[in-house]
């Protein structure tokens, strides 16, 4: 993600996230309420509960749903009258080495209610030391692959996605190597969240992705990427970035049905799935005077994948380019294409099974 706070960062730019985050909230509250057993915690070394948030970024959603949990956990205390064995909080903020910890760590509440600690690295792998963590959390991270599927660069394979940035509205062969890497990235994630977490430990998963059956090309979402996508073919045809670039850029992300959730989550074997519930989708909608907030919002999540790729001097360029085809787009408008939303996972780490 874009870092700083400046116009283009992810910190001025993430209100989608946020009405996610915001939409989980009594959802989180009512499960931790049922499910969190205050009076036989398995606590390890020290008196303390142990949150940690993966794909935090660098904030602000990151503070509130971090503030949701605490919150949650501790009017579960009251509630069973067991105040005077409230445990302090211990807040684990997860991201890539190079997000911008910076940003994140200067705009950390002043609140006391909790200790925080960065822990840099990938999501698909281990962070934690086994059965320390008791509440585990990720947010519209889950859609992050871990790496682009090779299939879909080499010019040799079915799937190579030449012209294009992702697989809406691209051949099966790049869906399914899509896919097939998400199912990979997302397997690693739950094992290693498993090992983490205490037997019993919770976690919740806000995930981007689409009803059974829709289609991303069927999408707001999936249009806006491929109008992106020819935006750098026009810009290849000028002779500022080449159609070899244009071909090996590919999008790292992947929206799963919830039936694809349902099914991975119970062939890795190591949680307990309490509830999944399709959350009030954010407003999608704009009137053409917010297609700025649009544009930009689309600029803090990709710039840095683009800079990576094409170097410094494209963004502008693409991203007015962008914005003049967006602005006569179907998608700024016609409710058929708002069909994206996000789904709320409630796990429960299984008491009794090899991590």
């Amino acid at each position: 993600m874009e870092g700083g706070d400046g116009p283009y960062s992810y910190t001025q730019n993430s209100e989608y996230q946020k009405q996610s985050v915001d939409s989980a909230k009594q959802l989180t509250n009512e499960l931790i309420d049922q499910l969190l057993d205050v009076g036989n915690h398995p606590y390890s070394f020290s008196n303390s509960y142990r949150v940690a948030d993966f794909g935090c970024s660098v904030g602000p959603n990151t503070f509130c749903a971090v503030h949701n949990i605490v919150e949650a956990v501790e009017n579960k205390y009251k509630s069973q009258k067991m105040e005077s064995r409230m445990p302090e909080f211990h807040v684990f903020f997860n991201d890539h080495v190079g997000n911008d910890f910076n940003t994140l760590f200067r705009n950390i509440p002043a609140t006391g209610r909790y200790f925080a600690a960065g822990v840099p690295g990938s999501f698909h792998g281990r962070l934690l030391p086994s059965s320390t963590l008791h509440f585990a959390h990720c947010s519209t991270a889950l859609h992050w692959l871990s790496k682009i599927p090779k299939e879909v660069t080499d010019k040799n394979s079915p799937a190579w996605n030449k012209g294009r940035i992702h697989y809406a509205g691209a051949a099966k062969e790049v869906k399914d190597a899509y896919s097939t890497q998400f199912a990979k990235d997302f397997d690693s994630f739950l094992s290693a969240r498993a090992q983490e977490l205490v037997p019993g430990g919770l976690m919740v998963l806000v995930s981007l992705g689409f009803p059974d059956g829709v289609q991303v090309c069927e999408s707001s979402m999936g249009e806006n990427f491929n109008i992106l996508g020819s935006c750098f073919l026009d810009i290849a045809k000028t002779g500022i970035i080449t159609q070899e670039m244009v071909d090996s850029f590919n999008l790292p992300f992947y929206y799963p049905w919830p039936s694809e959730l349902k099914s991975l989550i119970e062939v890795n074997g190591l949680f307990e799935i309490k509830k999944i519930e399709k959350l009030v989708s954010p407003t999608r909608q704009v009137k053409p005077d917010d297609l700025a907030v649009c544009v930009l919002h689309l600029r803090a999540i990709l710039g840095e994948l683009i800079k990576e790729h094409f170097g410094e001097g494209i963004t502008d360029i693409l991203f007015k380019r962008h914005t003049n085809k967006y602005v006569e787009s179907p998608v700024v408008s016609d409710g058929r294409y708002f069909k994206e939303t996000s789904y709320f996972v409630f796990l429960k780490r299984k008491m009794n099974c090899a991590s």
